[in-house]
């Protein structure tokens, strides 16, 4: 029998049979190991025990030790078993797919009645069930027709679309958890009680287009997450609680901050306290732009299609932009334009007025741009995702030999923002070319390695994501992780050596010859709408005093007191921090409990032993005690306090 060599993660090799599984290969390495064994990695890919190695391979076998290989087996399992459970409960239901996501899975459903709450309790109930009859996993190849015949047999239109999407040169794998069968790619856990039975929670349902299309069925979505352990399962858990009581439409509500409303999906109204927090954020903004060398700009809303057309993004983005058609007059046909769904072509034009000259370079503009994109009506989130927002978008014209130094310097301007706001952690992706993109090795190259260099130099780990890059260049990805820790993708740094090309963007070298510029997209709180509502939720409501759009309250104890309280409120409106009175005839806990709610960071409360000491009694957000300060101290300490941060 022909023999493969296997090498192992500490570098030792041994020959096997061909054919052997990694199953056999943990076995032989040790019998507790091949009780323990869940997974492998084979030449990088993910592997079953149960499928063959044919060939030389790198091996690294995997057991519940290994976080990421096994979570991703434990939700892969767990949406089988839930399937098998919802089909056992209800044979007439159809099934369709059930991917790994986030902390869990979810799977879709093809069912004439909703299901409800009491049915998600019947389904965890069997699900438990099947998970201690211990049942087998195994699986199979079978042929493409073998398994059309089979579902088209059973009713399962669904999995037959599926088959036929599968590519042809594709093995077709056939899973069976006990007596229920799937169509999988895999890989899988070895029998059904190898998932912790108390480590997972079915939390809800929702409507799904089959495959995202409005124009397919709408199917049912059952949500689960799964951990290793119980005691992860309840920190997770815990955590959508705070996050709930966080919620930034919650806060936005409590707040007055902001509404939605069907006539104008995906669009926010702002109120009064909202756009305070909006300016006062875009005014942080600006300081800091300027401070980093930026040149302000501002580009139009409608943009004819042509010019969307040499861009590229009619012919890639046309699905989510909003068109606009006008009548032209004279014209014979009507003039399509587009609302813009970004700013880089616009930049662009900017830039192509006046010949530039490598003395011009790096030229690094900036604009608070308004985008309108098509987001399908599911997919719309309070701020977090709409379809109409203002980026903090910019765009740096520069050499080749320019990229390092303007990755290091747009760091430092990002690292200032992200700790400012709050978060002094954050993780940074960096993105390498994929396999169809534009542009010569050589170039990427270069790109690749100054963006890579300029990290390290900046003294920032990263970890690479192979083949992400977008087709036009490598990027950098920035995550923020929040107070309750949860990650947000939120800033980016692009390199672009294909956008300037199509727009005739070019320089006068120090040659004196023409030449192409390279353009780094980048952003820092990515949307305005989007950060704010990460703000809210970090923070849950509480923000930084300079931030806050009530930043004090001056409540009267008694009606004797209201000229003081006017007073008092003058004197720190005179020195630049946003406050009010409320002289309402109401108890001052009353008071301060309403105002509590608003999440206003200071209220100071002054009756008549105030109004003669000429003091506060000054609370703080989320504070029980009191303290008595008087006047020109808590002003010139709010004072501080309110300013923009520099």
């Amino acid at each position: 029998m022909a023999q493969i060599t296997l090498t192992f993660p500490d570098g030792n090799s041994r020959e096997f049979p061909a054919g052997t599984t990694p199953g056999e290969v943990a076995s032989a390495i040790s019998t507790s190991l091949g009780k323990k064994a869940i997974s492998a990695t084979v030449n990088g890919a993910h592997h079953d025990l149960q499928w063959p190695i044919d060939g030389d391979a790198t091996l690294a076998i995997h057991t519940m030790q290994d976080n990421d290989q096994a979570l991703e087996l434990i939700r892969h399992d767990f949406a089988h078993v839930m399937a098998r459970a919802v089909q056992e409960l209800w044979p007439d239901v159809k099934v369709t797919i059930g991917p790994v996501r986030d902390q869990g899975w979810f799977y879709d459903f093809d069912r004439a009645e909703p299901f409800t709450p009491e049915d998600l309790g019947q389904i965890e109930a069997k699900m438990k069930h099947i998970i201690n009859a211990r049942d087998p996993v195994r699986t199979e190849v079978w042929e493409r027709e073998r398994v059309r015949a089979h579902y088209e047999a059973a009713g399962e239109p669904f999995k037959v679309e599926l088959l036929d999407r599968i590519p042809g040169d594709e093995p077709i794998r056939m899973y069976w958890h006990g007596d229920w069968m799937d169509l999988c790619r895999g890989p899988h856990l070895q029998n059904t009680g190898q998932l912790p039975a108390d480590a997972f929670k079915l939390t809800t349902v929702a409507g799904a287009y089959w495959l995202g299309d409005s124009t397919r069925p709408m199917l049912q979505r059952i949500y689960g997450v799964a951990f290793k352990n119980r005691e992860d399962l309840k920190a997770h858990l815990t955590m959508l609680e705070e996050a709930a009581k966080r919620d930034h439409r919650k806060l936005g509500r409590e707040m007055e901050l902001f509404h939605m409303q069907e006539e104008a999906p995906g669009m926010v109204f702002w109120h009064p306290n909202g756009w305070q927090i909006y300016r006062t954020l875009e005014d942080y903004m600006r300081g800091r732009l300027t401070d980093g060398g930026y040149k302000e700009i501002r580009t139009p809303q409608v943009v004819d299609r042509v010019l969307w057309e040499r861009s590229g993004h009619w012919e890639a983005y046309r699905e989510n932009m909003f068109i606009v058609e006008v009548d032209e007059e004279g014209a014979k046909e009507k003039r399509i334009n587009a609302l813009k769904p970004m700013n880089c072509p616009c930049h662009v034009q900017v830039y192509n007025q006046g010949l530039k000259s490598y003395r011009d370079l790096p030229l690094r503009l900036a604009e608070f741009g308004s985008c309108h994109r098509y987001e399908s009506s599911g997919s719309m989130h309070g701020l977090m995702r709409v379809r109409g927002f203002v980026q903090d978008d910019a765009h740096i014209f520069c050499t080749e030999d320019q990229i390092e130094s303007e990755t290091a310097r747009f760091l430092e301007l990002l690292s200032t923002v992200y700790r400012d706001l709050g978060f002094a952690k954050f993780d940074i992706k960096l993105s390498t070319r994929p396999d169809v993109r534009v542009g010569s090795d050589e170039i990427w190259d270069k790109a690749e390695t100054a963006l890579a260099s300029a990290i390290e130099k900046a003294g920032y780990p990263y970890e690479v994501n192979p083949g992400d890059g977008a087709f036009y260049g490598p990027k950098l990805d920035f995550k923020l992780t929040d107070a309750i820790g949860r990650e947000w993708q939120c800033g980016t740094l692009q390199a672009d050596f294909n956008l300037p090309d199509r727009l005739d963007a070019l320089f006068i070298g120090e040659d004196g010859a023409k030449h192409m510029p390279v353009m780094l997209h980048r952003a820092v709180l990515g949307s305005f709408e989007r950060f704010i509502g990460i703000l809210l939720e970090n923070y849950a409501g509480k923000l930084p005093f300079w931030l806050a759009p009530r930043q004090v309250v001056v409540a009267s104890i008694v009606s004797d007191a209201d000229d003081y309280a006017r007073e008092v409120a003058e004197a720190l409106r005179a020195a630049g921090v946003r406050a009010e009175t409320d002289l309402r005839n109401e108890k001052i806990n009353y008071k301060v409990r309403e105002h509590s709610v608003g999440k206003v960071p200071v209220i100071l409360a002054v009756g008549m032993q105030e109004v003669g000491n000429r003091s506060v009694s000054v609370r703080r957000l989320g504070e029980t005690r009191t303290e008595s300060v008087d006047l020109p101290e808590i002003v010139k300490t709010l004072t501080a306090e309110a300013k923009i941060p520099r």
